[in-house]
């Protein structure tokens, strides 16, 4: 089927999602979960196919992403059941005004209908985006990256199964089976078939739907996420920090890009930061933490001289650009001159000078004394995500299933004319 058709398709098949009830979406849900794990030795088939034809053209980091285990299949499953747990964000009454006319006025939340969703190579995902875009009511249109269809395609294939047998139709969950740039150019101008298209990748697939899109698009994800190590700070605690907010998972837009240090301890730190994030993991046979260092901080320790771009870079690896600042308000200045509003961190026992930093700094999330690594729909107790909204019309911050549904007035009368 060609991309159009598809759409058509999900069109079709919207009304039907906007009129199940909460117990047959949720059956659905837990349907498709049993399918993804009945169909496991398959998808890992493919997986493995994707992975092999990948390993020439992406790095270590990246084929992480792209990798699926019987444990992370498991996972997926259980996310989509997390899902169904969830309340149902469909039909809930936000605002009810009774006029002196009596007429009775009612804010409803509605699902959006067809929602559309572009990302790159993580499989995980298309079983995420799934399952919340058919918890909120509306049909499902994914188009992932070429070096993941293989795996997509399996997923999918196990999710319309499980949708068709709780008498959902499968229709409501396509895949596109194109993968070059003309679908997602399909997408971002198919005014009347989309009522929402969220990309979901790198900087580069971001900017082409914002810049490009005709149909209402939310801009997510580009993490240049920062750290910032203020005069107060305990350092044990800010090293803990930093190393989880850079190594845990480098790979993900939540990971920190930028460590930020107050020069009055940056002396102290940084010969322990390199301790730690270079001389520690490498005698643990770990990837040792490439850090690119502005002047300042390379008169302390050893490292790259950073570029011009590094401190406006998602490195996505185990790259890491430190800067020292003179003050607050420098770190807060450059977080506003050089962040892409994802996730910023400070580290510092003043209060003051947390609340000053929590109420200046414009991102989706500001955190105190706590990894930028937090930034997660299942974190943040969403359940799993459709990604992370930097934009601050409609959504911001992981969205969940309340961020996919839109509303509308429904209003009672008695015959009321005006």
């Amino acid at each position: 089927m060609t991309t159009l058709e598809l759409l058509q398709a999900a069109r079709r098949a919207k009304s039907a999602m906007a009129l199940a009830d909460t117990e047959k979406k949720n059956a659905a849900l837990r349907s498709m979960a049993g399918a993804l794990t009945a169909h496991a030795a398959a998808i890992l088939e493919a997986n493995a196919a994707d992975m092999e034809a990948a390993k020439e053209t992406i790095g270590e980091v990246m084929l992480d992403r792209l990798r699926l285990t019987e444990d992370r299949i498991a996972g997926m499953a259980e996310g989509v059941r997390q899902v169904a747990d969830l309340p149902d964000p469909v039909g809930q009454v936000l605002r009810t005004v009774e006029r002196p006319n009596g007429l009775q006025i009612r804010r409803v939340s509605v699902p959006m209908g067809v929602i559309a969703i572009i990302y790159e190579s993580r499989p995980n995902v298309t079983s995420d985006a799934a399952a919340l875009a058919l918890k909120a009511g509306s049909a499902c249109v994914l188009r992932c990256g070429k070096e993941a269809h293989r795996s997509a395609a399996a997923i999918v294939t196990a999710l319309r199964e499980g949708l068709e047998a709780a008498g959902l139709p499968r229709d409501a969950l396509q895949l596109v089976e194109d993968t070059t740039r003309e679908s997602a150019r399909v997408l971002m101008e198919a005014r009347g078939l989309v009522d929402l298209l969220i990309p979901r990748g790198g900087a580069g697939l971001i900017r082409s739907c914002v810049e490009n899109a005709l149909v209402p698009c939310i801009e997510t994800g580009t993490g240049i996420c920062h750290v910032y190590v203020d005069e107060t700070a305990d350092l044990t605690k800010a090293l803990s920090i930093i190393e989880n907010a850079k190594t845990s998972r480098p790979s993900v837009c939540n990971a920190e890009e930028v460590l930020l240090v107050h020069k009055s301890v940056a002396a102290d730190l940084l010969p322990r930061l390199y301790q730690c994030l270079v001389e520690d993991r490498k005698a643990a046979g770990k990837q040792p933490v490439e850090l690119r260092l502005d002047e300042a901080a390379a008169s302390i320790i050893p490292g790259a001289p950073a570029g011009p771009q590094d401190f406006d870079t998602e490195f996505l690896d185990y790259i890491l650009a430190v800067g020292v600042v003179d003050s607050l308000e420098g770190a807060i200045a450059h977080i506003a001159a050089h962040s892409t509003g994802h996730s910023d961190a400070i580290v510092t026992e003043d209060a003051a000078a947390a609340d000053r930093f929590a109420a200046l700094v414009d991102s989706a999330a500001v955190y105190v004394n706590a990894s930028t690594r937090f930034t997660d729909g299942g974190e943040f107790g969403l359940g799993c995500e459709m990604g992370i909204s930097t934009q601050k019309l409609h959504a911001r911050g992981p969205m969940g299933l309340e961020e996919l549904t839109s509303y509308k007035y429904v209003i009672r009368g008695s015959g009321q004319i005006r």
